[in-house]
């Protein structure tokens, strides 16, 4: 099981390709602020931290500004807890066109704050990188907010949202090479006693990221949802250039029609369709991408999961041996070198990472799949983050093991830089 570009694809593509329609529709709307030239840099103060508040503005007249759920006349607007339509579409006689004025920043936040997991979802699947997406979903906000005014209502809100997060996103995009895993740069090892390569920061290496953050907690959409953020589909996804990446999202992931990913993208509907196809057709001579893994049931997962930390923190082989499958697979970004097979595998834990004692491990949930926050040993009573171990799991086995050794990453799924033992 590879999850990585076949044997022959090791470039990286660029993001800039083009796509081979050129056919340019009617200008959609679109906040001046959400319109990014390319190349054209963006300010410093569009860049926002994590968490931070949105600018200050000024509040609307004291005449438009009513109690929070109070009923007000015929377009003059809606109460914040309103309920907007499925799509988060208002309807005509709320008076929209005026809605920068009508409206102040705690009622825009109860109007848009919803759809914020789903499009941290989105820009990750552009980006690769959960750092990117929480700061590109700031900047979404933060030019929605501004451009606010000039929206009319002419697509739903949700499609707006979409549309200033996904042209941020290539505006990111622009110039960047793919976010790759090990397996996506070259052949695995299957003797552990080879030299492992360095570490290679300088790589902009695929990132993994909490389902917590995405929102899966509605029954109806767990399955759909955890199988578009699964490592698998997003290094498949980084084969892609960027704006064929953003259609076979948009398209198939988000099911948005042609017509509305045009207007997303400014473009036709045949050019949509026209990358959609070029974006499907890549994607199936790099491989096939197994997102509907035979996952073992709760009971027999957490068990499993159970067993598999006590066998590594006790540094127990030979409970590890009847935990992995034969064909079992590890990589370790930032580290190149990956293995296949359970006595490579093995052979290297065993002699360059297991020890007693040395490791705490949390169980998370990542990109849909089982996962834990690692802690490494650094004194008598102190554990420090080390990184996000994800799992991919066939049957009642492991079939691939997928190490992040990166300290960052903890704090991004809740949890403390270090911890007291």
């Amino acid at each position: 099981m590879t999850t990585g570009a076949p044997a022959g694809v090791s470039a990286m593509p660029s993001d800039t390709e083009q796509p081979h329609d050129t056919e340019q529709p009617p200008k959609t709307e679109l906040a001046a602020e959400a319109k990014v030239p390319a190349g054209t840099e963006r300010p410093a103060e569009t860049r926002v931290p994590v968490g931070a508040e949105l600018p200050s503005v000024a509040e609307p007249p004291a005449e438009t500004n009513v109690p929070v759920g109070t009923e007000q006349p015929a377009g003059t607007g809606v109460p914040v807890e309103a309920e907007l339509p499925p799509g988060g579409r208002l309807p005509a006689e709320t008076g929209w066109s005026a809605v920068g004025e009508r409206y102040s920043q705690r009622e825009f936040a109860g109007l848009t704050e919803r759809f914020r997991p789903e499009l941290l979802a989105h820009c990750y699947r552009m980006l690769g990188s959960i750092h990117d997406a929480e700061d590109l979903v700031q900047e979404t906000y933060l030019r929605a907010w501004r451009g606010f005014g000039g929206f009319e209502g002419r697509s739903s809100l949700r499609n707006w949202l979409y549309k200033i997060a996904t042209m941020a996103c290539l505006t990111a995009l622009e110039g960047r090479a793919r976010r790759p895993l090990p397996s996506g740069l070259g052949a695995p090892e299957d003797d552990h006693r080879v030299a492992v390569a360095a570490r290679e920061p300088t790589v902009p290496w695929l990132q993994p990221a909490p389902d917590a953050r995405f929102g899966f907690d509605d029954p109806a959409a767990i399955v759909a949802g955890r199988t578009a953020v699964r490592l698998a589909f997003l290094a498949a996804l980084q084969l892609l250039p960027a704006r064929q990446r953003a259609v076979l999202t948009l398209r198939d992931v988000l099911a948005f029609r042609s017509t509305e990913v045009a207007a997303i993208l400014d473009t036709t509907p045949t050019a949509v369709d026209s990358a959609l196809r070029r974006a499907r057709s890549r994607l199936a001579q790099a491989g096939p991408v197994e997102t509907d893994l035979a996952e073992p049931d709760e009971l027999v997962q957490r068990r499993l999961l159970d067993d598999y930390v006590t066998a590594f923190t006790s540094a127990d082989h030979a409970a590890l041996v009847e935990l992995l499958r034969a064909d079992v697979e590890m990589e370790m970004p930032p580290t190149p070198t990956w293995f296949t097979g359970r006595d490579a595998v093995l052979g290297f834990l065993t002699a360059r990472i297991l020890n007693p004692g040395l490791w705490r491990m949390i169980p998370v949930r990542a990109n849909g799949q089982p996962a834990f926050v690692v802690y490494k040993r650094a004194a008598e009573h102190r554990y420090e983050a080390y990184g996000i171990h994800v799992l991919t799991l066939i049957g009642s086995k492991v079939a691939r093991i997928t190490a992040f050794n990166d300290p960052s990453l903890v704090p991004a799924f809740g949890f403390a830089v270090a911890v007291e033992a």
